[in-house]
């Protein structure tokens, strides 16, 4: 079969060029191997991990599938990957520093009950201490009580909570952990946060 042949062929060269870059004793050749979509063209792949059932991603090669949107073949390939997996391998082969296990972030930014808007202010106030390199999550949900907020981060182990204050130029600092909480100038919230880091 010609087709057949040609695919042989085409597997062939993954080999090659897989050997070539020292992939290649990490490359299996499945030939039941095969995905639920229909817009692959060619070659199709599987990602997985020894001892563990199922894949941790997968793709292939598509063709037509990008023409679909412009009117022209255009040709392409891809996988995508499953992230839950992913930490599912991870955890297990204990792959997490300690510090990055003990806290998903050093700082959650709470959205406070009033202001105007509020979320604007915090959303602005996470990215300043993103850019300063602190580790830092966006309470998800407006018109929650700061009470509850609170509760939320110290469920992750976040030990730290800021809070937009009245005034533009105060932040709400509060220690999850303590329940201390104290008001700093916005302009050394980044500061006085990682002195206490």
């Amino acid at each position: 079969n010609e087709l057949g042949a040609q695919g042989v062929d085409e597997l062939q060269s993954i080999i090659d060029f897989a050997e070539a870059t020292g992939a290649g004793e990490r490359i299996k050749i499945d030939p039941s191997l095969a995905r639920g979509l229909s817009y692959y063209t060619g070659a199709i792949i599987e990602i997985n991990v020894k001892e563990l059932a199922g894949s941790l991603g997968g793709g292939g090669r598509y063709d037509n599938l990008v023409g679909m949107f412009l009117g022209q073949d255009v040709p392409a390939c891809g996988f995508s990957l499953g992230l839950e997996r992913i930490l599912v391998v991870m955890s297990e082969k204990e792959m997490f520093p300690a510090h990055i296990e003990a806290f998903s972030a050093d700082v959650m930014v709470a959205i406070p009950d009033s202001g105007s808007p509020p979320a604007k202010a915090s959303l602005a106030l996470a990215t300043e201490l993103r850019s300063a390199g602190i580790r830092t999550d966006l309470f998800p949900v407006t018109d929650v009580k700061l009470g509850a907020q609170y509760k939320y981060g110290s469920s992750r182990k976040i030990p730290f909570a800021v809070v937009p204050g009245e005034r533009p130029e105060e932040v709400l600092v509060r220690d999850l952990r303590t329940r201390e909480e104290f008001t700093v100038d916005r302009k050394d919230v980044v500061g006085r946060l990682r002195e206490m880091l």
